[in-house]
């Protein structure tokens, strides 16, 4: 699966990741677009996958008809998210075209 981690996404998390490709939006030069824009670049350049940490995605955007799934992190700080790394990858492994997810992770 290709992954897009969005600005906020801890990029060491990609690790974890195993099988698929992950690739940062600043390395594209996508850090800048509105969720909007972001979400119509990475479906034009064939990202299976978003990963976010902007809660507010699903009440911002129309995701009805989406190609990409889109999974949004309930927290963005690495300590927290690598305590529950397996909630991460359990959702990046279940997603499918067009779905959307939040992994929670409590802060501490």
């Amino acid at each position: 699966m290709l992954i897009l981690f969005d600005h906020g996404t801890p990029r060491s998390i990609a690790r974890w990741l195993y099988g698929h490709t992950v690739v940062e939006a600043i390395a594209r030069g996508r850090d800048r677009l509105a969720n909007g824009a972001l979400l119509r670049a990475a479906e034009e350049a064939g990202f299976d996958l978003l990963l976010s940490t902007d809660k507010n995605i699903q009440h911002q955007q129309n995701l009805k008809g989406r190609r990409i799934a889109i999974i949004i992190l309930g927290n963005s700080q690495r300590p927290a998210v690598h305590r529950y790394i397996d909630r991460v990858v359990a959702a990046v492994n279940a997603a499918t075209r067009g779905s959307f997810a939040e992994v929670e992770i409590p802060y501490e």
